[in-house]
């Protein structure tokens, strides 16, 4: 597989990752702040929540979900109750003041806002501000008293249990869209994800397929201690509001930009009405454009004795297997099933059309791409075992025995079940995406269980790399050239990963 290096590069660093690095000065304001300021907060933003919570449940009874009812007079005390104790709950957390750029379209004017960076739980201040509904999971309602607020605010709840979740959520802001300003505003995060503010990942199609003008939404944070982003490698959220609470102020600016009305094309396609509309919050932001999308959250966040060491290639072959349609059909039963087919062509090389005739697809510049990637020769001709073990790669990044396993049922042969080294070597390129592997060393560390015949079996492997939480590292030579998403080791010892709102 070739790796980026004969490709245009990325700048960057890891959307999904964040670190936090403090000065003496600030250990000392933290400690300080932790025994004087933070426990009062604590209390005084747990008592509001407390204090909004009847407010939200009396609104929400006997409310439909699916008929928008006119905002009556007690409703309307409701809202500006809410509103009110909301506001006061973030200055007690230390966002005394909120600056607000630009000016929020009218919901007959706009009927979705698109915000972003999203990078934080506190990326709800809008969201309180304007009571917009918001895009949200189920199990978010089943949180005690904040589920409450989120089911005041009518938000679209999406059924992540339900396989066709996404259709019907896509079919439920549509329908709320072309409401003509009856239903509130959709405050939509198009990242789908929460991110390090380092630049804007790729946009969910979501909020620009009705077609309709969007108001796109920045998002600034400016201490010079970030302490509110909450990535999915990086603090935990007890350890961010902890830290938040400790800071003497926090700032938050908001900038709503002007309307953006979609072309005739743009309309036709919503990855390009999207795309041009993060191009244009980046360019205000001042921010990169980041090639990566939450469905690439987990190659670039591997982990395991076998966790990808240079990213690049393996993030643009997954990028091009969303376009082909492929990555969302692959399942574990898909890979066995083309291992199999795989094993039959004994290493035969395939063209391009029998690239396509094995996929069962027409040849498109997009399945090209594909081919070129493991065209390694520049003669038109691929191993398919490579694209197996690269699609088990991206499909299971933490599971790298399971694709290792794969892979040795490709490439074995004879009774011993074994393979030789130079076939290991292609393997653990693939898998690492890395240009050249060199496991001689690796041979003569299992010189005592395997014959000296250079072939190995995955039997002789395995008890080796169990003990090793970085075989790859410890025991495999390659070139250290890290792309801008180095996703091996080392890493934070103490990073976490959660689960957000998509």
């Amino acid at each position: 597989m070739k790796t980026s290096h004969s490709r245009p590069s990325r700048v960057g660093r890891n959307p999904f990752v964040q670190a936090l690095k403090f000065t003496m000065t600030e250990k000392i304001q933290i400690g300080l702040m932790s025994v004087t300021v933070f426990p009062v907060r604590l209390l005084l933003v747990s008592f509001l929540m407390l204090l909004a919570w009847p407010f939200a449940f009396a609104a929400s009874l006997g409310r439909s979900e699916f008929v928008i009812e006119p905002q009556s007079g007690w409703r309307r005390l409701v809202d500006l109750c809410l509103r009110v104790i909301m506001r006061a709950m973030w200055f007690c957390g230390g966002f005394h003041w909120i600056k607000v750029k630009g000016e929020r379209a009218t919901p007959s004017e706009v009927p979705i806002l698109t915000v972003a960076p999203h990078s934080s739980y506190f990326d709800a201040i809008p969201v309180t501000m304007t009571m917009c509904s918001i895009v949200t999971k189920l199990e978010s309602g089943s949180i005690p008293v904040w589920g409450t607020l989120i089911s005041y605010i009518r938000p679209v709840f999406v059924f992540r249990s339900d396989q066709d979740s996404r259709r019907k959520t896509v079919e439920e802001i549509k329908r709320r869209a072309q409401s003509g300003g009856k239903w509130p505003q959709i405050m939509i995060f198009p990242e789908g994800t929460c991110t390090n503010r380092s630049g804007l990942i790729l946009f969910k199609a979501g909020a620009f397929i009705p077609g309709l003008p969007v108001q796109p939404v920045i998002l600034r944070y400016s201490n010079k201690l970030d302490t509110v982003t909450w990535t999915w490698r990086g603090p935990g959220a007890f350890k961010i509001l902890w830290l938040t609470l400790c800071q003497p102020h926090n700032s938050l600016e908001i900038e709503y930009l002007p309307i953006y009305t979609p072309s005739t094309e743009e309309k036709e396609n919503p990855a390009l009405f999207g795309n041009n509309v993060r191009k244009l919050m980046a360019k205000a932001l001042e921010l990169p454009l980041t090639d990566l999308s939450f469905d690439d959250l987990e190659i670039s966040l591997s982990r395991g004795p076998l966790s990808i060491y240079d990213c690049s290639s393996l993030l643009e072959f997954n990028q091009l297997m969303c376009r082909l349609g492929l990555r969302a059909g692959t399942t574990d039963e898909v890979l066995e099933e083309q291992a199999r087919r795989a094993r039959k062509l004994q290493g035969d090389q395939l063209g391009l059309d029998d690239f396509a005739q094995f996929l069962k697809l027409p040849v498109t510049d997009t399945l090209k791409q594909v081919h070129s990637f493991f065209d390694q020769h520049g003669d038109g001709q691929i191993d398919i075992r490579h694209y197996v073990i690269a699609l088990s790669t991206v499909h299971r990044p933490s599971q790298s025995l399971d694709t290792l396993k794969l892979a040795f049922k490709m490439y074995e042969s004879g009774e011993n079940r074994k393979i030789l080294e130079e076939e290991l070597a292609v393997i653990f390129e693939i898998m690492l995406g890395v240009k050249e592997v060199d496991v001689n060393s690796l041979f003569l560390v299992l010189d005592g269980h395997v014959c000296n015949t250079g072939k190995i079996a995955y039997d002789d492997l395995l008890p080796l790399i169990h003990p090793h939480p970085h075989f790859a590292l410890q025991y495999l030579d390659f070139k250290d050239h890290p792309s801008r998403f180095c996703c091996g080791p080392p890493r934070s010892s103490n990073g976490q990963s959660h689960n957000k709102d998509a």
